[in-house]
C-alpha cells in the first residue's frame, strides 16, 4: 500500500509539472527559442515531403524491332522504379506489324517500338495505333519529333552523314549530298545497298524536299560515283574508306560512335581515322531518322504503356540512349556524350517523318531504275 501511495504521489507531481509548462506557453515556442534540434525535427515532420514513387505493379508488353542492350537495361530500370514488369517480343518491324494486325483486338501488345519514321507511319496508317495523351511526354519531346496526331513518339534520332578519311580528304572539300553525285567524287564514294531502309528513307526525304526528277538525277550520280558495288553495313563503309577503297562514305553517326568503343582494336583505329561531316547546312539540312514508340490501339495496359514512354523520354533514360548507343536524344534537357559534342551542332531536314513511308515505293523504284544496287 505504501508503494502504491508513493506511485500516486509521483504521478500527481508529473501532471502538475506538465500543467505548469503548458500554462507558461511551452512546447514548440520554447523549442524554437532555444533553437534545439528537436523543434526542427518536429517542424520537418509537418512539412510536405517528396512523395515516393508508387510502385503500381502490373505489366506492359512491347513488340520491338530495336535490339540493343541499352533498351533492356532501361526496361529493367523502369521495372525497378515502378514495379511494372516489361515483357518484350523482338522481331523485324514488318513481321511485328503483321502480327499485331493478325492479333487484332485480342493482342497483348501495348507498344510498338522501331526505327524509321516510315515504318512508324505504316503502323499508324494500318490503324494499329491510338493517340498518346500525356502532358509529360509533350513537355519532354518536341512536336517535330512526335507524330502530328501523337500516335507515335520519338525516342531518339540518328543522322545520316558524310564520313571522310582524314588523311586524304579535307572537310572543306565537302558540302552537300548533291555534291557527292558530281564528277569530283567519281570512284571515291562508298554506301551500302539501296535495299537498306536507311538509304530508302534518305531517298524518300529527297523526293519530299526536291521532287522525283531531282532525286532520280541525284541517285544516278551516286550510283555512277561508287568505288565498288554496295556491300556490307555502315561499319563496312567506314572500314572501306580507311582501307583506301574510297575516300568518303554515307553512313549513320551512331555507327561511328560504336566503332570508337568497339572491343575490336582495329575498329577503334578505324574510328580514329575518319571524320564526321553534316551536309547541307546551307540548304535543306542533314537527313535524320527516328526511333519511336507507338501506343497500340487495343493496348490492354495503356496506363503502364504511357508511364513507360514517359520514363524513356525523361532525361536520365535519354542520356542512357545517347551514351550507350550514340543516338541523339529527343529530350533537349538530356546531356550527350563528348564524342557527339565534338561533332558540333547541326541543322537537320525539316520534314514530316511520315514522308519516309509515303515515298518509300517511289524511292525503291528510282534506285532500281538508276542501277543503285
Amino acid at each position: 500500500m505504501k508503494k502504491s501511495f508513493r506511485s500516486m504521489l509521483a504521478l500527481i507531481s508529473l501532471i502538475t509539472v506538465m500543467a505548469l509548462v503548458t500554462a507558461c506557453g511551452g512546447g514548440s515556442g520554447n523549442a524554437a527559442n532555444s533553437g534545439n534540434t528537436a523543434g526542427a525535427g518536429n517542424t520537418a515532420t509537418t512539412e510536405p515531403t517528396a512523395t515516393p514513387e508508387v510502385k503500381t505493379g502490373g505489366e506492359v508488353n512491347i513488340y520491338t524491332a530495336r535490339h540493343y542492350d541499352v533498351d533492356s537495361e532501361l526496361y529493367a530500370k523502369f521495372t525497378e522504379a515502378t514495379g511494372i514488369k516489361v515483357n518484350v517480343v523482338e522481331g523485324k518491324a514488318p513481321e511485328l506489324i503483321e502480327r499485331i494486325k493478325r492479333e487484332g483486338a485480342s493482342t497483348t501488345a501495348d507498344l510498338f517500338i522501331t526505327v524509321d519514321g516510315g515504318i512508324l507511319n505504316t503502323a499508324k496508317t494500318e490503324g494499329l495505333l491510338q493517340p498518346v495523351v500525356s502532358t509529360v511526354i509533350d513537355e519532354q519531346v518536341p512536336a517535330e519529333l512526335r507524330d502530328k496526331d501523337s500516335e507515335w513518339i520519338g525516342l531518339s534520332t540518328r543522322a545520316r552523314v558524310i564520313v571522310y578519311v582524314k588523311d586524304r580528304v579535307d572537310p572543306s572539300q565537302l558540302s552537300t549530298y548533291e555534291d557527292l553525285a558530281t564528277e569530283k567524287w567519281k570512284g571515291k564514294l562508298l554506301v551500302r545497298s539501296s535495299e537498306n531502309l536507311y538509304n530508302q528513307s534518305l531517298l524518300a526525304s529527297f523526293i519530299a524536299l526536291n521532287g522525283e526528277a531531282a532525286t532520280e538525277q541525284w541517285a544516278a550520280g551516286i550510283a555512277a560515283n561508287l568505288a565498288r558495288d554496295p556491300e556490307g553495313g555502315d561499319r563496312d563503309q567506314a572500314k572501306g574508306i580507311v582501307a583506301g577503297v574510297g575516300d568518303v562514305a554515307i553512313m549513320n553517326t551512331y555507327y561511328v560512335g560504336q566503332l570508337s568503343v568497339s572491343q575490336d582494336a582495329e575498329e577503334v583505329k578505324v574510328a580514329e581515322q575518319i571524320g564526321v561531316f553534316f551536309p547541307n547546312q546551307d540548304t535543306t539540312g542533314t537527313h535524320i531518322n527516328i526511333s519511336g514508340a507507338g501506343l497500340i490501339k487495343h493496348s490492354p495496359n495503356k496506363d503502364n504503356a504511357l508511364k513507360l514512354i514517359e520514363f524513356l523520354t525523361a532525361p536520365e533514360a535519354q542520356e542512357m540512349f545517347s551514351s550507350a548507343n550514340f543516338e541523339f536524344p529527343v529530350n533537349k534537357a538530356a546531356a550527350i556524350p563528348e564524342l557527339l559534342k565534338s561533332w558540333g551542332e547541326f541543322k537537320h531536314q525539316s520534314i514530316d517523318f511520315a514522308a519516309y513511308g509515303e515515298f518509300n515505293p517511289k524511292a525503291v523504284e528510282i534506285a532500281n531504275k538508276v542501277g543503285w544496287k
